[in-house]
């Protein structure tokens, strides 16, 4: 029996509204999710992600397993009390972090992981001690994690031709099914178990893609996510993908998670227009600390979401606070922004002197206004989605 994640609520066009159901509430979608690596969105408190709308954050499993162990979160019965977070989480596989270490061999070097139909033996990036990642394992951590949603264990796929893409897909398929298998065997524990989301791989080649797609279904899985290093790069690349598989997809009731997207708001709209909805990124808080803010307005003409742009002054739809320019600049980061920082009074010529500077209390600020940025554009448009005649 498949566990309902997610219900509809309304549509336009391929975009649609819905809430997902969690262990720790209700996350209505299209939803951003903030990215909290390691048990934290980088400069924000939990306090600070409840005021900026967050009510799905993402952690990872890759990091947390190397420090501070899945033994310790354990003890605080999971990431939830660990963090001081109330609100849902979803745990990445970390098949992305382990498959990347293999992709930037350096000459003379060895590799940091080596793949094989078992799993992945890796170096940690931290001490170089050895591991190894199975399908299992992945999914018994991420159950002592305590998250809402986990995903299954997958390889994901560089740009480097179709033969790797296909050999990559199959391993990711037999992967899924080991996955489900062991998260049908676990017991609830302080909760109801948590959804299983199958990762959808193939690289840019669409019948990969569709093959996946119908595999991911098939398995009994409670959500489908798009994934691999083309997810994200671009909006055309991102829809592109997404569109080679929607049919099959949308003849579920599933949510579908487009992994990693979220640069910009343009990208979120790009996703949510494609289908989408839930996307993540670490974006939004790493320009942040590299002194990018968002600024610019959501224009939905008519209402109608498919027309949806971003409409922005600055190349990429983000100022760069370091400029001389800024140093006497007594507006709000964006007028129309109703994120603490801009609602509290915070001008962009302190932001720019605390930039320069370098005092911590910038990287807090200027995370809070693009966090709220994406979240704030998913809000106002699954607002568009539900108010349709």
């Amino acid at each position: 029996m498949r566990a309902k994640a997610w219900r509809g609520l309304g549509q336009q066009g391929l975009a649609r509204a819905g809430e997902l159901i969690t262990s720790h509430g209700v996350v209505p979608t299209p939803v951003f999710m903030p990215v909290g690596t390691q048990a934290t969105v980088k400069a924000l408190a939990p306090a600070d992600l409840e005021r900026a709308g967050a009510s799905l954050i993402l952690a990872n499993t890759y990091h947390l397993h190397l420090r501070p162990g899945e033994q310790v979160i354990s003890q605080f019965k999971g990431l939830h009390r660990f963090m001081n977070w109330p609100g849902a989480i979803l745990t990445d596989s970390g098949g992305y972090q382990v498959s990347s270490l293999g992709w930037f061999k350096k000459a003379g070097t060895d590799r940091l992981v080596k793949i094989t139909d078992e799993g992945a033996d890796f170096v940690s990036h931290l001490d170089g001690s050895k591991h190894f990642l199975s399908p299992e394992k992945a999914i018994q951590i991420q159950l002592q994690l305590g998250a809402d949603i986990i995903m299954a264990f997958d390889e994901a796929t560089p740009n480097k031709g179709k033969d790797y893409a296909r050999a990559a897909l199959r391993r990711t398929n037999r992967w899924l099914t080991q996955s489900v298998q062991t998260w049908r065997a676990s017991q609830p524990g302080q909760g109801k178990r948590p959804h299983l989301f199958g990762i959808i791989q193939g690289g840019n080649y669409p019948e990969l893609r569709r093959e996946a797609a119908k595999w991911v279904i098939q398995s009994g899985v409670a959500g489908v996510a798009l994934g691999g290093a083309t997810i994200g790069q671009s909006v055309t690349q991102t829809q592109t993908n997404a569109a080679w598989v929607m049919e099959i997809i949308r003849q579920t009731t599933l949510p579908l998670y487009l992994m990693g997207v979220g640069v910009a708001p343009s990208h979120l709209i790009g996703a949510v227009q494609a289908g989408a909805d839930m996307v993540d990124c670490v974006a939004p808080t790493k320009l942040a600390r590299c002194g990018l803010l968002y600024v610019g307005q959501l224009v939905i003409p008519a209402g109608q979401v498919k027309r949806a742009r971003f409409e922005s002054e600055y190349r990429q739809e983000r100022l760069d606070i370091s400029k001389k320019g800024f140093e006497t600049d007594q507006r709000p980061v964006e007028a129309k922004c109703d994120c603490d920082t801009c609602q509290q009074g915070f001008s962009r010529a302190y932001l720019h002197h605390l930039f320069k500077a370098r005092e911590l209390l910038y990287y807090r600020l200027a995370s809070i206004h693009n966090v709220r940025m994406m979240i704030r554009t998913a809000e106002l448009l699954r607002q568009a989605i539900l108010c349709e005649d």
